[in-house]
């Protein structure tokens, strides 16, 4: 670990990427997102314990090491498999290179620590992301956008109704979220662009180097127009370990998901299980009960709950934002209390949320994301208030 933070080739190149290097949780932060492989619960639980620069000390520092006899506990069991996976990328050198190519091509480093980082991601917990790196414009990832997502071997009516619903989608101001892969994703992205829309497209690899190759103009144009983005650094290649990662960022980062198409063994089906335990709305296409392409569709319309999406009106009614401007509160209890806790007119900071409706400080910061993404709550200089419904 002190490799990493004392050897002067690597503050040298992170430097050139964070100006703000010599912020202990910032230069940490930065380290963590290289150490770990997206959605690694005990990095998540250690930092959010810890914070980044203590999880360090707690994860290497041999004075923090468990003692023989606790080394069979779960805990410490789990770290210490946790410091196998970690300690092969403790050396400066390999990460040099991405570095490099970070501030070479422009990309940014957000951290949940920044004002550019999206509040709803906290809804991942412990998986949510350590960092992300982007590129593009990060305003993107706070407005209210929906997700898109399908099968690649996609059919000529999947791309249509792919294409209609995140043309008038886009039209009406929402970013329309996908994978950037082959099929509806592409699609998707495509039909927000042509309306003069935003979009941003989730990646598992790089954002230097974004899969697939066949995309790159595409993925130009999105960078022109929202942003490009990913939680691995510069030069890491996309696996399909990283791809089914990538789906929980792709449903928590949008307000709705909604799969245009899906085989029955789709990896859309993984974005919409993320999007269920996120309490997300989520929504399905139907199509021909012949088509292999929709059979995953209707599953979820069948065994998931879903609901019937046949146009944009019927994702503006899965947004609870039709064109009347009517909002909700998702149902959840943790949620209910934090609104009821809200004021209109008096801004409250989350210690004094915390203290009224009964939750941790850190799982209000969490809410306010969602409460703000649907329209329920606004953030101020003196901190949250209620909106008037």
């Amino acid at each position: 670990m002190r490799d990493l933070r004392e050897d002067p080739r690597f503050l040298r190149e992170a430097g050139r990427i964070r100006g703000d290097l010599d912020d202990p949780a910032v230069r940490d932060g930065l380290i963590w997102s290289l150490l770990c492989e997206p959605g690694d619960g005990i990095a998540g639980a250690l930092i959010d314990a810890l914070g980044p620069t203590a999880a360090l000390d707690a994860a290497f520092d041999d004075v923090r090491a468990p003692a023989a006899a606790d080394t069979e506990r779960p805990a410490a069991a789990a770290l210490r498999d946790a410091r196998r996976r970690w300690g092969p990328r403790l050396a400066p050198e390999p990460h040099l290179g991405g570095l490099r190519t970070s501030a070479r091509i422009g990309a940014r480093l957000l951290l949940p620590t920044d004002p550019d980082w999206p509040a709803s991601l906290g809804d991942l917990g412990a998986h949510a992301p350590r960092a992300l790196w982007l590129r593009g414009d990060p305003a993107a990832l706070h407005a209210p956008g929906v997700a898109i997502v399908g099968a690649r071997a996609s059919s000529s009516y999947g791309e249509h109704v792919a294409g209609e619903l995140a043309g008038e989608l886009a039209t009406d101001g929402l970013v329309v979220v996908s994978g950037g892969a082959y099929g509806i994703d592409g699609t998707a992205h495509r039909a927000a662009l042509r309306a003069g829309g935003r979009t941003v497209a989730l990646l598992a690899g790089g954002v230097d180097r974004p899969y697939p190759s066949g995309h790159a103009q595409l993925f130009e144009r999105v960078v022109a127009s929202g942003a490009l983005v990913s939680e691995l650094p510069c030069l890491s290649a996309p696996t399909k370990w990283r791809f089914l990662a990538r789906n929980r960022l792709i449903s928590a980062l949008a307000r709705a998901t909604v799969v245009v198409e899906a085989g029955s063994r789709s990896g859309s089906l993984n974005t919409a299980a993320h999007a269920a335990e996120l309490g997300r709305p989520l929504g399905a296409v139907p199509g021909p009960i012949t088509s292999t392409m929709s059979a995953g569709c209707h599953r979820l319309l069948r065994d998931y709950a879903a609901q019937c999406v046949t146009s944009a009106a019927d994702v503006r009614e899965l947004l609870g934002a039709a064109r009347t401007g009517s909002s909700r509160v998702p149902e959840e209890p943790d949620l209910i209390r934090l609104a009821d806790a809200l004021n209109v007119r008096r801004a409250r900071d989350p210690l004094e949320l915390a203290r009224r409706c009964g939750l941790s400080e850190d799982r209000v910061v969490a809410l306010l994301g969602v409460l703000e993404l649907d329209g329920s709550a606004m953030r101020t200089e003196r901190g949250w208030r209620a909106v008037r419904l």
